[in-house]
């Protein structure tokens, strides 16, 4: 994964809280910072607003630990969207130490659209399938052109 395939990060600094009894970032903290990217990641790419009584919901996530990190670091999260689906995004992400090129954690997931008042998936509003492909620096699968 090339931190150039990025176009979205966000810093967020480790806290001394976010460490564990062994001395480095306990592994839910992970999943914090990889929250806070894709939330980010849904409020400021361009098009990609919410409906009322629809959200973007998590339904898979998996990652590779391939650094420890210790207070004190800022790190940055990369998120983007590879693939979209009838009502899923396929994501991949990576937290990097600030400035740095070579990632601490790699991993994918899925979101799926949402109708919270029909508790189901729904198709993906095309605004936002053409919000997400005019954004991304590397196309996701089933951009058009």
């Amino acid at each position: 994964m090339q931190r150039a395939d990025f176009r979205h990060f966000i810093e967020l600094p480790v806290r001394w809280g976010d460490m564990d009894a062994f001395g480095h970032v306990n592994n839910v903290q992970y999943m914090r910072y990889l929250e806070s990217g894709r939330i980010a990641y849904i409020g400021e790419v361009p098009g990609v607003a919410m409906e009322a009584g629809e959200n973007i919901v998590l339904a898979d996530i998996h990652c590779t630990f391939l650094q420890q990190l210790r207070y004190p670091v800022t790190v940055e999260v990369g998120t983007r969207v590879a693939r979209l689906g009838n009502s899923s995004l396929q994501i991949v992400f990576a937290i990097y130490r600030r400035g740095e090129e070579q990632p601490v954690l790699t991993g994918e997931g899925v979101l799926v659209w949402f109708d919270f008042v029909n508790e189901k998936p729904i198709p993906l509003p095309e605004s936002v399938r053409s919000a997400i492909c005019r954004f991304e620096a590397v196309p996701p699968q089933a951009c058009a052109g």
